[in-house]
């Protein structure tokens, strides 16, 4: 069993909102220099899940994926300290600026390329714009299953078994494999690495794919489209207003505020 773990660096979710800006003329919202980078929540998730597969099925192999500028090898750090087996990094200036859809496009190519892959894990969404796309998106360029939104995966044969979150509840559904699986924040907390899978992490492999080793230029990126247009970035205005309720008794009060909550057409 070869399970492929596909991540993403994302600023601190905990961080404070101060530590960032919005250009509006660009349309970019700008870390603040210092800020903490981590893997994505959903996608520790998603390690979480492939590292409970191996558990039951020790000869699993898992390599932890990730895309982006140079900083993105922490994610793959991260991956290979909670027990990844190797790990790829796709690295291009081609590759900036994608978005979901050319992301989605890039790990499906490499992927391919690793030849046998039996199960593609991402987290439900990144942390940082929580499109949720990338997953389902790999799946379409495999032209294999997808199942989303996953608290439980369990191997049974050829076939994997999802029970995936509802609105209303959950539910249980099969795939043939190979296939693609959302994780979802309701599989529960990921462990944290420990000390020797840290010291183990960097020994373990690594191979660096640029755009060329997976048949990709800027020209290809140009060739395909901007399927997502970014049109607006900005922080909303927030107006409130105040408004003192008079009245000598709590009655009088009372009757005040729903006066006024009627002429709100509030009641």
């Amino acid at each position: 069993m070869h399970i492929v773990v596909c991540t993403k660096l994302v600023p601190d979710p905990e961080a404070a909102f101060s530590m960032f800006t919005v250009d509006e003329h660009a349309k970019r919202v700008i870390p603040a220099p210092g800020l903490r980078w981590v893997m994505s929540p959903f996608d520790e998730q998603a390690m979480e899940a492939a590292l409970r597969i191996r558990e039951k099925q020790p000869d699993s192999r898992i390599t932890v994926m990730t895309l982006g500028p140079d900083n993105a090898r922490n994610a793959l750090k991260h991956g290979l300290a909670m027990g990844a087996d190797d790990g790829v990094f796709l690295s291009d200036t081609a590759f900036q600026e994608a978005g979901s859809y050319i992301t989605a496009f890039l790990l499906a190519a490499a992927i391919r390329k690793l030849r046998g892959c039996d199960l593609v894990l991402t987290g439900r969404q990144a942390a940082d714009w929580d499109a949720g796309i990338v997953g389902a998106g790999i799946a379409e360029t495999l032209a294999v299953p997808v199942i989303s939104f996953a608290k439980d995966v369990q191997i049974d044969g050829g076939a994997v078994r999802v029970e995936r979150v509802l609105d209303d509840g959950t539910e249980v559904v099969e795939a043939d494999l190979p296939a693609v699986v959302t994780v979802s924040n309701e599989l529960g907390a990921a462990r944290a690495p420990t000390l020797r899978e840290t010291m183990r992490a960097a020994r373990k492999p690594v191979v660096v794919w640029s755009g060329a080793d997976l048949g990709w230029s800027a020209s290809a990126a140009e060739a395909a489209g901007i399927r997502c247009v970014r049109e607006r970035v900005f922080l909303p205005v927030k107006n409130s207003r105040c408004e003192i309720l008079e009245g000598a008794s709590p009655e009088e009060q009372a009757a005040s505020l729903a006066r006024r909550l009627r002429e709100a057409r509030v009641i």
